[in-house]
């Protein structure tokens, strides 16, 4: 079944990055839980519930804040019902026309090929920089 996970992450990925919103959101149990990093714009809402709450309160940010914002996550690692992605942010803050580069982890845990938890590590200091608060 981890193969499988790894594909349902994939898969999650790539609806991304062609703004197939309901391709992401359908890949989440209806009782997911998401977290964002610790000190990241996003976690003033931790733990959003549910894939319309992640929409709402995450993925419309990202869009709105951010041009040119994108995820690229290289190296995806199968750990059963866990699968880790680690890559990189980019993108543009809308406030200053600053770049952020920085470099992140997910960990996504799945149970019957649907996500039911999330939690983001990131270099929220790049982020920080970027958005101006530093």
């Amino acid at each position: 079944m981890s193969a499988d996970n790894v594909a349902v992450i994939k898969g999650l990925y790539d609806a991304f990055g062609v703004g197939d919103l309901s391709g992401v959101l359908g890949r989440m149990s209806p009782d997911i839980v998401w977290n964002e990093a610790e000190n990241f714009p996003y976690s003033d809402h931790n733990p959003y519930h549910g894939p319309e709450a992640i929409a709402e309160g995450v993925f419309a940010r990202c869009i709105g804040e951010w041009d040119g914002f994108a995820v690229a996550m290289e190296d995806l690692i199968d750990g059963g019902d866990r699968v880790v992605a680690l890559g990189r942010y980019r993108g543009s803050a809308k406030t200053t026309g600053r770049s952020m580069n920085p470099q992140a982890v997910h960990v996504w845990t799945l149970q019957d090929g649907k996500v039911i938890a999330f939690q983001q590590y990131i270099d929220t200091f790049d982020v920080a920089r970027a958005t101006g608060k530093v």
